[in-house]
């Protein structure tokens, strides 16, 4: 839950986003892969949460999870003036999931099943 409230507040931030935009033609590349692994540090502990209240879910269900705070995300950017588009927003979505997936796969390997 504290990463999930400190990766929102980061994703809002344009200091934080000028800091991890350098300029040139990887930008794009690089800013997906930072989330990504941020996703994926939600998804990771989320799911480990889960399972540890007895509550374990698969492992779409986290990324679905993971997808849906990635909305948020994108909501409370276009409230505080990002103008990406609807097609960005699209891929930040998918993003969210895809690392939301991986953390879950990650923690589910680790305790050796899927």
């Amino acid at each position: 839950m504290v990463a999930a409230i400190a990766f929102l507040f980061l994703a809002s931030s344009d200091a934080i986003y000028n800091v991890t935009s350098p300029p040139g033609p990887l930008q794009i590349l690089l800013r997906k892969s930072y989330s990504l692994v941020a996703f994926a540090l939600v998804g990771y502990p989320l799911s480990r949460a889960l399972e540890a209240s007895d509550n374990r879910r698969s492992t779409l269900f986290v990324a679905t999870a993971v997808a849906t705070y990635s909305l948020v995300i994108e909501i409370v950017q276009a409230i505080v003036g990002s103008h990406e588009g609807l097609v960005w927003n699209a891929v930040d979505v998918g993003f969210g999931f895809a690392g939301g997936f991986l953390g879950a796969a990650i923690h589910a390997c680790a305790r050796g099943t899927r």
